[in-house]
């Protein structure tokens, strides 16, 4: 399978059709694997973090979600074939566990905004399976205890797939110590995810996901918690991108 290097990190060249016959496989073989979807933010975080790093080695894909890796493949001279947008991948998965029967879990988000997302995808996708939904408590991820219950109460579900809207890298971290314990053939962080089809967050308008714009409507309607993410934090990925095509051709 292609990868293309965009600043260290391989991306798997796939369309959304490919990934969703990829994770068709992960099913079938019924083996703990976890998929990611990249960014900016992560491939800028991960050299940062040896936590996140293992978790980025480890994962059976990665997949572009930010349109900005679209942007850097092509001025890299090995282009992605497209975006694998989290919240996009995180629909097309539930409609085909609708069709093929396989049963999810929802694990994130506040208060019974998962139970909500699971009553919103249930009416969109007849005859989805929701194995289970918990929205654990701010910070949870350093309580042993709680993460023990998490742990159990899922590998009790016995879903076939794991979606967790923990944040990033939150998610990803989470997903890498405990997949192999968890036992579910495939786990997904999905950011915002649950906010959006849940109805709690309004998703930007479908002309400015198409441009890759999505980010500038995040930053317009969360602006005291995004702004330093965007415009100063991640600005630094476009540098970065074009000194690597310098170094490359050195």
């Amino acid at each position: 399978m292609q990868k293309v290097n965009i600043l260290g990190i391989e991306l798997d060249n796939l369309g959304l059709e490919d990934v969703l016959k990829r994770i068709e496989d992960f099913i079938s073989e019924g083996i703990p694997r976890y998929v990611i979807t990249s960014n900016v933010d992560h491939l800028i975080l991960k050299g940062e973090d040896r936590v996140f790093e293992e978790a980025y080695k480890n994962a059976s894909l990665v997949v572009p979600d930010g349109a900005p890796l679209l942007w850097a493949s092509r001025f890299l001279g090995n282009p992605l074939r497209g975006r694998v947008n989290g919240t996009d991948l995180f629909l097309k998965i539930s409609e085909l566990s609708a069709k093929k029967g396989y049963s999810i879990f929802l694990l994130g988000a506040e208060y019974d905004v998962a139970e909500k997302t699971a009553m919103v995808l249930r009416d969109k996708y007849p005859g989805l399976r929701v194995a289970g939904t918990y929205s654990p408590y701010f910070g949870f991820e350093k309580d042993r205890v709680e993460n023990e219950m998490i742990v159990r109460l899922i590998r009790e579900s016995r879903p076939d797939i794991l979606f967790t809207a923990l944040g990033s890298p939150k998610g990803e971290k989470w997903i890498y110590r405990y997949y192999k314990s968890l036992g579910v053939p495939l786990s997904l962080n999905v950011g915002a995810s649950f906010d959006f089809v849940s109805g709690r967050v309004k998703r930007a308008p479908i002309w400015m996901q198409r441009n890759g714009l999505e980010w500038l409507w995040r930053l317009f309607k969360e602006p005291g918690r995004l702004w330093r993410r965007y415009l100063i934090r991640d600005i630094g990925f476009f540098y970065l991108v074009f000194r690597q095509r310098f170094i490359r051709k050195v």
